[in-house]
């Protein structure tokens, strides 16, 4: 799968930032790449398009930043430029989900379907396609300069959503589906093979759990707001030349 966020981050204290981020990925799954007998069997599959906006705190665990002087003067000794940072963060937010299956060459949205019988008779209520969201993680910043940082960050993105893939409770008669939605959604709420006993309608479809998704970023920073607060001499800013960002 692939991605890409950007974001505004805001350092309020030395030790403390809040970020805005926005982020946009494709989640994929496929029972086709796993040897275990009964998921291999139950050959589901599915992409989204995740598109998701969260606000978040990070708190910076460790902090090298100063710099020397800008000029250098032949002769003199001066600080070597330090910029790094270890920080780990947590928030909330909010992502907007699409998931498709593969039938006939064309990729098909489910939620439309109702794959479980959602809305239907005995069934669970059809999901929204967004789902609020709680990101936590670690990342690393290396300076480049003073203008520009780069880094990696894991994210762990818990949601409280069970249908980003399209799966969360028990099979629903295929029968039924059929003459409600289509036989598309008959055969894509149960494409099950070798054993199909195993798959009857009221047998679990999916986990009972919350999904959530793991992502790991590149993040390229630049600093929009620099000062050299070294400079300043005030009370109220940070001393030792640090870098604000």
């Amino acid at each position: 799968s692939f991605g890409g966020m950007i974001g505004y981050r805001y350092r309020f204290k030395p030790h403390w930032a809040t970020t805005t981020t926005f982020n946009m990925g494709m989640l994929k799954g496929d029972d086709a790449l796993t040897n275990e007998i009964i998921r291999n069997s139950r050959n589901l599959h599915f992409r989204t398009m995740i598109i998701e906006l969260a606000q978040r705190i990070e708190w910076i665990i460790v902090a090298r930043e100063q710099f020397g002087a800008r000029y250098k003067i032949s002769g003199k000794k001066f600080m070597r430029d330090r910029n790094d940072q270890i920080y780990v963060f947590g928030g909330l937010g909010i992502n907007y989900f699409n998931p498709k299956a593969q039938y006939n060459g064309e990729w098909v949205a489910l939620r439309p379907l109702a794959t479980e019988g959602q809305g239907m008779e005995g069934a669970p209520k059809k999901a929204l396609p967004f789902t609020a969201t709680m990101p936590f993680g670690i990342g690393a910043r290396l300076g480049i300069d003073r203008m520009w940082r780069i880094g990696i960050e894991a994210s762990y993105i818990k949601t409280f959503s069970d249908y980003i893939d399209d799966v969360g409770q028990t099979y629903y008669d295929q029968t039924a589906i059929a003459q409600a939605t289509g036989q598309t959604a008959a055969y894509l709420s149960n494409p099950s093979v070798n054993n199909t006993t195993w798959f009857v309608p009221g047998q679990q479809r999916g986990d009972k759990q919350k999904d959530a998704y793991f992502y790991l970023n590149v993040v390229v920073t630049r600093n929009i707001t620099y000062k050299d607060y070294s400079k300043e001499r005030k009370a109220s800013q940070w001393r030792g030349g640090r870098y604000k960002f």
